[in-house]
């Protein structure tokens, strides 16, 4: 049955029940607020940053926005785009659009103006949902956006070229619209990037979202008691989709704004949060902060939580020895996936097999899983190649690439670019990425934008971008500059040129030395890494 089911259910059953927290650690005044404090349910207990909403309130909200987004002509399978950062109003809005039939398309809010142009033509938008803190991007394009396109601004004072969400939800119907969804109709398109850095539109089912929210009670035994923190950003299959096993138990979650390791803390102490999904560099610093004495374990309430799982990156095993140390009752998980497979869970470790930490796991919740060689033959075990998944939660297609499509999935199963074996015991193991994609922190960053961007310095010849091991960041990205003849520079002065680029996107070691290319030439990134010691930092890393 379609995720919106799920939430219509707990209206009913858990009417006065909280479903969503919001905690803000910013002032009060900084906040740029889309409900009126009537909506919502508050109390002077709170800290000043505390928002919270039940289950009737959150389905009613969804409700509102579906029936305005009808009244303005929305349809089945229209698409609706959210631009916003994590907040209380995300969630409703997102369920909203999924309750009017139409395809709920999550942009990544690291987009600049022209990307999110890019992607709005992409998969073909008819509605932008965005946030105050995204006007002046919009604002940019809106000329653009808003040709037989609606802008529908949420907060505080909106700008002339959008419509207001408050005011167009306010009069609309609190009862869900008649709208007939079955898992056979269009739910949701993602976006993912190969190395170029260009976006591809991920088409999904209602079928899809409905296999990851089962999945992940299934995995993690998400109960009515327990409390999940969610720091991730929700435009994130990851973030998303692991909220879900909340949506399917009936219970509460809290939505953290903030990753310093007192902010964490302070959120599982004072919410009582059982379930917590982190990611590498979240994990470390938590470590480093304990170690160091910054913290004190006995200052927090922390006897309730009872799972921590990582995701999103590989996950060092000396990470986890280090985190059982402090935490030895901790049941602890990863999962693998991609948003190809909706997210996370494919493949998942399980909370009973933490003596295989290191590997990504075994099989999913209704997964298959299988190595290949590069003829699409199944290898022994022992062997490497290239991992390939088949299930419930497999994309439909590319948006408006079918060459792109037929090179992905082959006979149903999803060809995931990534090098893996399983080992004698079933367990399944990363070994490389085909693809030369750089996760830091969990985000993937593209080598060649990096390079292309480089290449516009007129003292550079060549330059090439590869991902070195880092113990907080899994890895960090590092750019190898070849200078033209008879120029100089120094690493402040590509620095410098660098604030050009999107602060996540920024080298963090700038290497001056030559670029080794192939008789087609194409860059040799794996000498590179050789030479760099990338490959063997990373092997002893993964050694622990």
């Amino acid at each position: 049955m379609p995720v919106t089911e799920f939430l219509e259910r707990n209206a009913k059953l858990y009417p006065n029940e909280i479903a969503l927290v919001e905690l803000n650690p910013e002032k009060a005044d900084n906040r740029r607020l889309t409900w009126k404090d009537s909506d919502l349910i508050e109390s002077s207990k709170y800290a000043p940053y505390r928002r919270e909403i039940s289950w009737a309130v959150f389905d009613e909200k969804a409700n509102r926005f579906a029936n305005m987004l009808i009244n303005r002509g929305i349809k089945k399978s229209d698409k609706v785009a959210i631009l916003m950062y994590n907040c209380l109003e995300w969630l409703p809005i997102y369920f909203g659009i999924l309750k009017t039939g139409a395809i709920a398309v999550p942009f990544n809010f690291r987009y600049d103006a022209e990307e999110i142009l890019y992607c709005v033509d992409l998969a073909d938008v008819d509605v932008l949902v965005f946030g105050f803190e995204f006007i002046g991007r919009i604002e940019q394009i809106a000329e653009k956006l808003s040709k037989n396109r609606l802008l529908i601004y949420v907060g505080d004072g909106c700008p002339e070229f959008a419509e207001s969400y408050r005011e167009l939800a306010a009069d609309c119907s609190s009862v869900a619209p008649n709208v007939p969804i079955t898992d056979d109709d269009f739910g949701a398109i993602y976006f993912s990037s190969g190395t170029t850095g260009f976006p591809k539109a991920i088409l999904h089912k209602h079928r899809s979202l409905t296999q990851a929210a089962e999945m992940e009670q299934v995995h993690h035994q998400t109960g009515r008691d327990d409390v999940f923190l969610c720091i991730p950003p929700l435009y994130h299959t990851g973030a998303k989709f692991h909220w879900m096993g909340s949506l399917v138990a009936g219970s509460r979650a809290v939505l953290l704004k903030g990753a310093k390791p007192k902010t964490i803390l302070d959120a599982v102490s004072s919410e009582h949060c059982t379930i917590v999904w982190l990611l590498v560099p979240w994990a470390q610093d938590i470590l480093d902060a304990l170690d160091s004495g910054e913290l004190k374990k006995e200052d927090f309430k922390l006897d309730q939580w009872r799972l921590m799982h990582i995701g999103a990156q590989p996950v060092p095993p000396s990470l986890i020895k280090r985190w059982m140390e402090y935490f030895p009752n901790h049941s602890y998980d990863t999962n693998y996936g991609l948003s190809e497979s909706t997210g996370p869970g494919c493949v998942h470790l399980g909370m009973e097999n933490i003596h295989k930490v290191g590997a990504i796991g075994v099989p999913g919740y209704r997964w298959q899983c299988k190595i290949v060689d590069e003829n699409g033959n199944e290898v022994k075990r022992g062997d490497v190649g290239e991992l390939c998944v088949k299930g419930p939660g497999v994309m439909t297609c590319y948006c408006h690439n079918v060459e792109a499509t037929a090179e992905t999935i082959k006979d149903g199963w999803l060809f995931t670019g990534d090098m893996a074996m399983q080992d004698e015991d079933g367990f399944y193991f990363l070994v490389d990425r085909k693809k030369d994609v750089i996760v830091s922190g969990g985000e993937n960053i593209y080598p060649v934008q990096i390079e292309d961007f480089l290449r516009t310095n007129p003292k550079i010849k060549d330059v090439a971008v590869i991902g070195l091991a880092d113990r907080r960041l899994g890895e960090k990205t590092a750019a190898i500059i070849e200078l033209k003849d008879g120029m100089t520079a120094t690493k402040e002065e590509i620095d410098d040129f660098c604030q050009g680029l999107a602060r996540y996107k920024r080298p963090k070691e700038i290497i001056f030395d030559s670029i080794p290319r192939n008789a087609t030439g194409k860059i040799e990134k794996p000498a590179l890494r050789k030479r760099y010691g990338a490959d063997q930092l990373v092997a002893q890393e993964n050694r622990g």
